[in-house]
């Protein structure tokens, strides 16, 4: 298992090193918080860059309460705030969407794989903005749903029995699907798809730091854009 899943993370790189498009890098800190025995709060700060790490392009901010049915499933609902930088017309400024959110999260293993399985249902507010006395207005905003499936691995690269301490390498995809009044966004069914693969250090058990590869392909309104993202993330346990 472990030949198979180190084979599938070369194979990624291969594949992800044909994108030229666009490159930008983010910072990520996702925490849990247990607030009870079945309870806890998630929070996930990130901060996403421009091309070439111009400038800050968007600030994301997400908050929500976890149910813990059992040791392997979570429900959670909560609300985000997305602060994007837009531009039109030489006009450039930053507008913010604000989403509702739901999600299953499944955990389980396959041997010493550590393995996730997400889906999360979005209610976005999207801003309509146009310019207004040479400045970028928001004057209202469009509703539109997105679904989002998201999976995991994590590999600990020692062959301790539990793993609370060491080197992981770890393999995720997520793909975006949006419906109901989808004129909103892009026009389309398809939103955009993340494949990502990093290399980590487990310092104990309430904190991994991980760096990764993310090759993000997105289906704007009239065009594709192949984003390649250098990301550095934190996984905070409490």
């Amino acid at each position: 298992m472990k030949k198979i899943f180190l084979s599938v993370l070369l194979l990624a790189g291969c594949v992800l090193l044909q994108a030229q498009s666009q490159f930008s890098g983010w910072l990520a800190s996702f925490n849990t918080i247990k607030t009870g025995k079945k309870t806890s709060i998630h929070a996930d700060l990130q901060l996403r860059s421009s091309d070439e790490l111009g400038y800050i392009q968007t600030l994301l901010l997400r908050t929500g309460v976890n149910i813990h049915l059992n040791k392997k499933l979570i429900v959670t609902t909560g609300y985000a705030y997305i602060r994007n930088y837009r531009s039109i017309a030489a006009i450039a400024g930053y507008a913010a969407e604000h989403r509702v959110w739901e999600q299953l999260l499944y955990n389980h293993k396959i041997k010493r794989i550590q393995v996730s399985h997400r889906f999360r249902i979005e209610q976005r507010f999207v801003p309509k903005v146009k310019v207004e006395n040479n400045d970028l207005k928001t004057y209202g905003y469009g509703y539109s749903n997105r679904f989002r499936y998201f999976t995991r691995m994590l590999l600990p690269l020692n062959n301790y029995p539990s793993f609370t301490k060491g080197m992981f390498a770890a393999l995720q995809n997520e793909v975006f699907l949006n419906f109901g009044n989808t004129a909103q966004v892009n026009g389309k069914a398809f939103d955009q798809n993340r494949l990502y693969f990093a290399a980590g250090y487990r310092i104990n058990r309430s904190f991994d730091l991980e760096a990764g590869y993310m090759y993000q392909y997105i289906s704007a309104r009239t065009a594709t854009i192949n984003n390649n993202v250098v990301q550095i993330a934190g996984y905070l346990r409490l």
